[in-house]
C-alpha cells in the first residue's frame, strides 16, 4: 500500500502538467497592442498585435470604431480592399484535446451578407458565416460564440482564423470580425481519475504523519 500511495505521489507533478500549457495561449480579446485609435489596417507578416501574426493580405485593427464583443479591441479580417488572416503558435501537449471558443460578428458598412471566414488547428479544419443581424450597429454588432476542439498533434500547435468574405466588385474591404478567443485543455476522465486518486493518496498520508 504505501508503495502505491509513493508511485501516486511521484506520478502527481507530471499529471497537473499534462493538463496545461506551458506557454498559455495570450491576447485572445486583442486588447495587447499598439493603439488602433478608430482602426488600424495591419499587413500580412505584422505582429504588433501580442501573439499574433497577420498571416495575408491586411486586416483592421479595431479600437473606437465599433463595440467589441469584450473589451475595447477587436479585429476586422478584411483590411485594405484584401481578405486577411490572422495566426498564434502556442504550447501543446501531444494527443490532449483542446476547446477553441471565439465570437464572431461582421463589418456591414457595405460588402456582402453574410461574412464568412476558416478556422483551422492541428488536424481541424471548419467554416463559419455570420448573417447581418436586423438591428445591426456599430453599437450592437450581434456578437455571437462559436466553439470547436481539436487534439495536439505535436508540442506546438497554430490556430488560424482567414477570411474568405469576397466582395464581387472587388473591394474586400469589409469582412467578418473577431473577438474573445479563448482555449482551454479538456481534462481526460483517466486523469481526473489519477489526480483525484493522488489527492487521496497525500490526504491519507498526511493523516497518518500526524497521528
Amino acid at each position: 500500500m504505501k508503495k502505491n500511495m509513493v508511485a501516486i505521489v511521484l506520478i502527481l507533478p507530471f499529471l497537473l502538467a499534462s493538463l496545461s500549457f506551458a506557454l498559455p495561449f495570450q491576447n485572445g480579446s486583442f486588447e495587447a497592442g499598439p493603439a488602433p485609435g478608430s482602426y488600424l489596417t495591419l499587413y500580412a507578416g505584422d505582429t504588433q498585435i501580442t501573439g499574433w501574426t497577420v498571416t495575408q493580405g491586411s486586416i483592421d485593427y479595431i479600437g473606437s470604431y465599433w463595440t467589441a464583443s469584450d473589451g475595447s479591441r477587436s479585429l476586422d479580417l478584411n483590411g485594405s480592399n484584401a481578405q486577411g488572416g490572422v495566426a498564434q503558435t502556442f504550447d501543446t501537449v501531444f494527443g490532449q484535446t483542446y476547446s477553441v471558443s471565439f465570437d464572431l460578428a461582421g463589418n456591414f458598412d457595405s460588402g456582402p451578407n453574410p461574412k464568412t471566414m476558416s478556422v483551422t488547428a492541428a488536424l481541424f479544419s471548419g467554416n463559419y458565416q455570420f448573417v447581418k443581424p436586423v438591428s445591426w450597429s456599430h453599437s450592437n454588432m450581434g456578437w455571437t460564440t462559436y466553439s470547436f476542439q481539436f487534439t495536439a498533434q505535436s508540442a506546438s500547435s497554430i490556430l488560424t482564423f482567414t477570411s474568405t468574405t469576397a466582395d464581387p466588385d472587388l473591394n474586400e474591404s469589409w469582412g467578418p470580425a473577431l473577438d474573445d478567443v479563448r482555449v482551454e485543455s479538456v481534462p481526460e476522465p483517466a486523469s481526473i481519475l489519477l489526480l483525484g486518486l493522488g489527492l487521496v493518496g497525500l490526504a491519507g498520508a498526511r493523516r497518518r504523519f500526524k497521528k
